[in-house]
């Protein structure tokens, strides 16, 4: 396993049960519940329900008699779900003894908004087509959205499958202005305030730039959406 890729986090020292003056045990379950807790470490800040559904690890071992200690090694780019493969390095008297390869499979469980139907390219979402549910963060793809403010209101760009996280990428603001429609054009500032009627060139939804061509002196100039009838021009 190439070290440098890994990301390692130090685990306070725990007793293990003595068999001799020589000797030491490390249990199966010792090995488990420093990697629970590692697992447990890493996503603690991120507001998740967070189980460790499988360790892949067996047996117990025999180390030589002195003060343990552990670090567990982890995938740089994991994140801490899902399936990864750790190491964990056992250190008596800070010498190392141990590196166990082990694999784990952790579920971490996160609300979503979720479709309860289908959703075409080009409808607009309802507050009744979508839902809040706790989803496997292990089981989706994409960038998902947690929030129903996040998606009702917003356009579907790509279709999606009712039954599944509703992915932001997946959606669009709504179009305020569309192209060829007439706006209020407004220019401001602390000294001055201009109006003038323009031609929008392309749709946008609020907030977003928009093309649109000066009636009076047939200039085109990028304005920001403010509403459905006036861009503001950023000076």
């Amino acid at each position: 396993m190439a070290l440098l890729l890994l990301f390692g986090l130090t685990i306070p020292l725990l007793a293990v049960a003595a068999t001799a003056a020589d000797s030491t045990v490390l249990s199966e379950a010792q090995v488990r519940q420093v990697v629970t807790d590692f697992v447990r470490k890493r996503t603690e800040q991120l507001g998740l329900e967070v189980t460790v559904r499988k360790i892949g690890y067996r047996g117990d071992l025999v180390l030589p008699a002195g003060a343990v200690s552990y670090e567990v090694l982890a995938p740089r780019q994991w994140e801490g779900w899902g399936n990864a493969n750790l190491a964990l390095l056992v250190r008596v008297d800070n010498r190392l003894e141990k590196n166990i390869p082990l694999t784990v499979e952790v579920e971490a469980l996160a609300e979503m908004v979720v479709a309860v139907r289908p959703l075409e390219r080009g409808e607009v979402i309802g507050a009744g087509d979508v839902t809040l549910q706790k989803r496997d963060l292990a089981s989706v793809s994409g960038k998902v959205s947690h929030k129903l403010a996040e998606v009702v209101g917003k356009r579907v760009r790509v279709g999606m499958r009712g039954n599944l996280p509703v992915r932001a990428d997946y959606l669009e603001k709504v179009p305020l202005v569309k192209s060829g429609q007439l706006v209020t054009i407004v220019a401001q500032n602390n000294a001055i305030y201009i109006t003038a009627t323009g031609r929008v060139r392309n749709d946008a939804a609020e907030g977003e730039l928009v093309q649109v061509q000066n009636l009076l002196s047939q200039k085109q100039i990028a304005a920001r959406v403010v509403d459905a009838n006036t861009v503001q021009v950023e000076f």
